[in-house]
């Protein structure tokens, strides 16, 4: 160990020019306790000389530290996989309207819940409320900070300490250890499970419905398939026998479709619509999948049964923000102004062309005089349409190792993320933005000639 004795001191150090600007830069008491922390190391670790460095050293030593220590973390990255909803990369990309209006909702003071027509207060679910409800034809709304926190609003609100009936098909567990199960029991509500691991029948809902139960849930198989010798009412049918009982029935949707993917080649998502159509009473969903807005849990239905989940305490600690509010209503209005297709990136993705796809992976090989373009799938991901895949144009590199060369191209200032395929690193054009295209080449050049 070094002798604190040849350890220059704090405030020495303090002495140098380089010093005065890193406090102008970062504020004193950050810099001391970079400082202490790069003296503290010197200390515990010395070099095999141990040699204490030159003061100059040290204070370059503060500054990487500095650097390290102040370094965002969540930064832009080009998503070149082919997976539209990446939960890992943020799920949905905004439309450039909804920038706009987080823009203006960020950098000004605004109307969240001021009435201009009384001058007095006024109620954050009235900027989103109307929009949703005409969109999807139900009574009342409510955005509040995710799904999970809306169906757990739900629950608490409806079924606190009373029996939630709720198919074995359906216990479902998405990303993140959220499982529908504990989800329910930090409710309050007590579960009743019917029917077996692949198949349910009415009657099996029946013989519950008769105990006195508060609420049928139906959690929709978002991120999985049960195939095979299986069997689910459909949602028509149990929401007239929970009627019959007096029961609502609350539909867990998750992702969020408002467009008929079935339109794209894709399987057909639950939309919300339907589930209203259908005579659901209360139906959760999420804002940042297939809806293609900002993360938001949305709860639409019954206004009587919407009322009480207004009221619930835990409303206010999972209500959305102004950010989250100004964003959504913006992309909602995509929706009611029949232009999703042609303003929402997500569905700019889905609906892409074949012809488009191949044009844009050929140019990449002509930009790069290297490569080749192969067929390759494109998913939704982000626990949509699971198992689905629709054909793309990929940009395929053979390189010596493919993994060496994707971290690579995760340590450039715009990391890019690509995906290996047979041993090639292949890119999608899918999920690159256009205008995204000379960073992308540019990475890719520098990967390839080892400027990185």
């Amino acid at each position: 160990m070094i002798e604190r004795r040849t350890i220059p001191a704090v405030e020495t150090l303090l002495q140098y020019p380089q010093s005065t600007e890193l406090v102008l830069l970062y504020g004193r008491p950050l810099v001391l306790d970079c400082i202490r922390s790069v003296l503290a190391d010197i200390r515990e670790h010395p070099n095999d000389d141990k040699a204490v460095p030159e003061n100059e050293a040290i204070l370059q030593l503060v500054v990487q530290r500095l650097e390290t220590w102040l370094r965002p973390t969540l930064i832009p990255v080009i998503n070149a996989t082919g997976v539209i909803l990446h939960t890992n990369l943020g799920r949905a990309p905004m439309s450039q309207a909804a920038l706009q209006a987080l823009s203006q909702a960020s950098t000004s003071y605004c109307t969240l819940e001021y009435n201009l027509k009384h001058g007095g207060r006024g109620t954050r679910s009235e900027h989103v409320d109307s929009l949703l409800t005409r969109l999807t034809g139900a009574e009342s709304a409510l955005v509040v900070n995710n799904n999970a926190a809306a169906v757990l609003l739900v629950l608490s609100a409806l079924a606190n300490r009373k029996k939630v009936v709720i198919s074995r098909t359906q216990l479902v567990e998405i990303g993140g250890g959220f499982r529908v199960p504990d989800v329910m029991a930090q409710s309050g509500a007590k579960l009743v499970e019917v029917g077996t691991t692949n198949r349910v029948h009415l009657s099996d809902y029946e013989a519950a419905l008769q105990d006195s139960a508060a609420l049928v849930v139906r959690a929709h198989h978002s991120n999985f398939k049960i195939i095979g010798f299986t069997s689910e009412p459909p949602l028509v049918e149990l929401a007239a026998l929970a009627h019959q009982h007096g029961i609502p029935v609350l539909d867990d949707l998750g992702s969020g479709a408002l467009l008929d993917t079935a339109r794209f080649g894709l399987a057909h998502e639950p939309m919300v619509q339907e589930s209203v159509q259908a005579g659901v009473d209360v139906i959760c969903f999420s804002g940042d999948k297939l809806l293609g807005g900002p993360q938001a849990g949305i709860i639409v239905g019954r206004k009587d049964l919407m009322i009480r989940i207004k009221k619930h305490p835990l409303g206010r600690a999972m209500r959305a923000d102004k950010l989250c509010l100004a964003a959504l209503s913006a992309t909602i209005l995509h929706y009611l102004k029949n232009e999703a297709e042609s303003q929402i990136p997500v569905w700019q993705m889905i609906s892409m062309t074949s012809a488009e796809l191949q044009r844009r992976a050929q140019d990449w090989v002509e930009a790069l005089q290297v490569g080749e373009v192969i067929g390759g799938l494109s998913t939704v991901g982000g626990g949509s349409l699971p198992e689905e895949t629709f054909p793309t144009s990929l940009l395929a590199l053979a390189v010596p190792q493919p993994n060496r060369f994707l971290a690579k191209l995760r340590n450039l200032h715009i990391p890019i993320i690509g995906r290996i395929e047979n041993e090639r690193v292949v890119f999608d054009p899918r999920t690159v933005f256009p205008e995204q295209d000379p960073v992308l080449l540019a990475g890719i050049r520098k990967a390839m000639t080892g400027t990185i």
